[in-house]
């Protein structure tokens, strides 16, 4: 299942990547008489209601979904793992007024977090990402905290201090390096659940504006087809699925290799 995890993962990106390489069909333009036709050997996920190639817009809107997961994650990465270092390392009433602030921010569900600061930021990919990353900095913050004052307390932290190292220069070569392991798992987990969030997002119509072929976008415009071309929203949502799952995965994978 871990290799399964990485070829799914793997094949993403390079979809991402090269997209050419994997279909020859324009995502945009689309051909009316073919509209609304099965998956078949010519088009594998069929064609929607104005005959683009379904599959050619999956493939080329993993770049949006993927970027947008990216950019989350790393928002969520390095606003949470600064905090929770600074709260961890620092102690005292740093800590505790960081603290009451992650425990504010989780305590709102993340979609509806997210939601508020897209009304802030306005609609559109960069901003739903950034919107996310926001969502999960309090996990990050809280789980980085925690490891911080694991490792803060080692003997090892201790002797560099007693032998005259100074805070910021202990703090960058002994605690943070030993204490980012479980984060770097979170941070496996929390692309494959951006990614669900992003494309969430983007069937509300917060996301990607038409017609550019966002994963969410294109669940969202095969809805009002479902009954009679299940293609439309069953291929690009299993697609989703198959992200997130192999990205959990990933990070069970390394959470343990890390322990």
């Amino acid at each position: 299942m871990r290799v399964l995890s990485w070829i799914v993962i793997a094949v993403v990106v390079l979809w991402a990547a090269v997209p050419g390489v994997f279909t020859g069909y324009d995502p945009i333009a689309g051909v009316p008489a073919e509209k609304l036709q099965p998956p078949s050997a010519e088009h594998l996920f069929g064609t929607d209601a104005v005959g683009r190639d379904l599959f050619a817009r999956v493939v080329h809107g993993s770049v949006h979904s993927l970027t947008g997961a990216f950019v989350a994650v790393a928002v969520g990465l390095l606003v949470g793992t600064l905090l929770g270092l600074l709260a961890g390392a620092a102690g005292g009433l740093l800590d505790e007024a960081v603290m009451r602030v992650v425990d504010v921010l989780l305590s709102v569900p993340a979609l509806l977090l997210a939601l508020t600061v897209i009304i802030l930021l306005g609609p559109g990919t960069v901003n739903v990402a950034i919107a996310v990353g926001i969502g999960s900095v309090a996990a990050f913050a809280r789980l980085s905290r925690a490891e911080v004052v694991r490792v803060r307390q080692a003997d090892y932290v201790e002797a560099a201090f007693g032998s005259g190292g100074r805070f910021p220069a202990v703090l960058w070569r002994h605690v943070l390096p030993n204490s980012l392991g479980p984060v770097i798992a979170l941070a496996a987990l929390q692309f494959g659940v951006a990614i669900l969030a992003i494309s969430t997002l983007g069937f509300l119509g917060y996301g990607a504006e038409p017609p550019t072929p966002e994963w969410g976008l294109l669940i969202s415009e095969g809805r009002n087809y479902l009954a009679t071309s299940w293609w439309l929203t069953t291929l690009p949502g299993t697609v989703v699925v198959a992200v997130v799952l192999a990205a959990s995965r990933i990070s069970r994978s390394i959470g343990r290799e890390r322990a």
